[in-house]
């Protein structure tokens, strides 16, 4: 697909990852659908985007079924057929899975997970009454192995590997094209946000956090993959090795990610 033009909703668009999307899409000619919790923070991403009078603000909560089911009934009746579907909403952890109350578990795995197959079960029919549409995917590479503080985290993305590698399966000969991107390390607000054992929020970047790459880099190779229709993009530094090292020595991996720091 092209942007140019092409109607594009983007989850968790207030920051990080979403925000940079935002950036990135509209200089590439994007009409860009805005949403967060946050109405305030997604005005002022619309406001930095090209063209700010061509994208639409439309604040979301993935853990409000209502909410869900509005946002989408307004999308259809506002702005038509979406192009693209962008989900990156979602929320981190940092805490021992012993020590992590079930509560937070069940927030990681209704944001992450249960809120974005409900958004994608309503966009979904449009894209299969018009036989064309693309679905990316933010997920992580903790979405292909497991690291210690993560355990919610990681099965909430690793869940999304498995809903939309079997979706990709049955609407191929749809012409609907599913891109799941892995980021690893990028400088955004998430250690800051990340989920503690008692469900508050770490309130701190991490150093490998604040070494990743830059955001708008992150968009610009979501952007690519999506151009050439990838199934699936890896994307950080050093970290991406680990899809590699996972997939040809599993053994050799759990050793490894006994020991290594992933939080400094």
């Amino acid at each position: 697909m092209t942007f140019d033009n092409a109607l594009v909703w983007i989850t968790g668009a207030s920051s990080g990852i979403g925000e940079a999307c935002a950036y990135d899409f509209s200089r590439r000619g994007a009409r860009c659908i805005l949403s967060a919790r946050r109405e305030d923070a997604l005005q002022d991403v619309r406001e930095r985007c090209a063209r700010p009078d061509e994208h639409l603000v439309l604040p979301l909560d993935l853990s409000d079924t209502d909410s869900i089911d509005a946002a989408a009934e307004r999308v259809r009746g506002d702005a038509g057929a979406i192009d693209l579907m962008l989900h990156n909403a979602g929320i981190s952890q940092r805490s021992l899975a012993r020590e992590t109350e079930d509560s937070v578990v069940r927030r990681l795995m209704e944001v992450n997970y249960f809120g974005t197959v409900r958004l994608n079960q309503a966009v979904l029919p449009q894209m299969l009454a018009r036989q064309q549409g693309h679905i990316a995917v933010v997920t992580s590479l903790v979405g292909k192995f497991g690291t210690p503080l993560r355990s919610g985290y990681a099965a909430s993305k690793h869940a999304l590997h498995g809903y939309f590698d079997s979706l990709r399966a049955e609407v191929f000969d749809d012409g609907i094209r599913i891109t799941l991107a892995c980021p690893g390390f990028i400088r955004t607000q998430v250690s800051n946000n990340a989920l503690t054992a008692d469900g508050t929020a770490q309130g701190t970047m991490d150093d490998a956090q604040a070494s990743g790459l830059p955001p708008g880099d992150c968009a610009q190779a979501i952007a690519a993959a999506v151009m050439d229709e990838k199934d699936e993009v890896y994307i950080g530094g050093r970290e991406v090795a680990g899809v590699y090292l996972k997939r040809l020595s599993p053994t050799l991996f759990n050793r490894f990610i006994r020991s290594v720091s992933v939080v400094r």
